[in-house]
């Protein structure tokens, strides 16, 4: 099934079961909807008006571990741990892997030192292993282990719940990105327009060229014929050139020597 259908599902599954709990009993299904290793949007369900009444009760916690996994990492429930409950295996893997996710939003190139760090992970051996089998085999990331560079190369990232004010700045980002790609356009439209004319010019300079040439050997075609039919000229004209036997027959001139 393909992942984001698979997770509308899961969204609208966990919505509804939100929308009929109350107080303690919304405990379970946030549990739940935590642990689950094919959920990672949580906005949906932190927006069902059951789940905000939790603000300020006593089931508070419940919502302070919805919105650590909605917006939060591994080391967020670290240094809040003594405020919240204590998660179960299911739930430190999928904040793990969150945690994988908003690091690449800001950086598709994470060192093995930063991961090791941010996934409270001991050695190179078993954060490759997480990321190969927890990350990428799971679809919420592509990318390459470089282990010469010591470091993970990101290709592609799911993206996370956006953080309360994110929105702001994420519009702000797209129009910058706009403007940016407005300019290319035109200096790439320039560069055409540039292009096309000095196609132009080429294909109009070929054609002089082309004509000059025509124009060069019809002038050496007429004076070659003119060079011709001089000599066809001075051939024909009687006396212009003596016929041999002619020549035999003239009587020679015996020279005298000298005294």
């Amino acid at each position: 099934m393909d992942i984001e259908q698979n997770q509308a599902e899961l969204i609208d599954n966990f919505v509804k079961q939100a929308s009929v709990q109350k107080g303690t009993a919304l405990g379970s299904v946030i549990l739940e909807a935590t642990s689950h290793p094919s959920l990672f949007a949580f906005s949906e369900i932190l927006a069902v008006p059951t789940v905000a009444e939790l603000e300020g009760t006593e089931n508070s916690v419940y919502l302070k571990v919805l919105q650590l996994f909605a917006h939060g990492t591994w080391s967020d429930y670290r240094s809040n741990c003594s405020s919240l409950p204590q998660l179960v295996p299911d739930q430190v893997l999928k904040l793990k892997q969150l945690t994988v996710l908003t690091l690449a939003e800001t950086n598709k190139v994470l060192p093995y030192d930063e991961l090791m760090m941010e996934l409270d992970v001991m050695n190179v051996r078993e954060l490759e292993d997480f990321l190969i089998n927890e990350c990428m085999y799971a679809g919420i990331v592509r990318g390459k282990l470089d282990q010469l560079r010591r470091c993970f190369e990101i290709q592609f990232a799911a993206g996370r719940d956006l953080r309360p004010g994110q929105l702001g700045s994420m519009i702000q980002t797209l129009s910058n990105w706009l403007g940016s790609s407005d300019n290319l356009l035109v200096s790439i439209q320039e560069k055409i327009k540039w292009a096309d004319t000095m196609s132009e010019l080429d294909k109009k300079h070929r054609k002089e060229v082309e004509a000059r040439v025509e124009e060069v050997k019809k002038s050496v075609s007429v004076k070659a014929e003119v060079e011709f039919r001089g000599l066809e000229d001075i051939y024909s004209e009687p006396g212009g050139v003596m016929d041999y036997e002619e020549d035999r027959s003239r009587p020679k001139r015996r020279r005298h020597p000298r005294s």
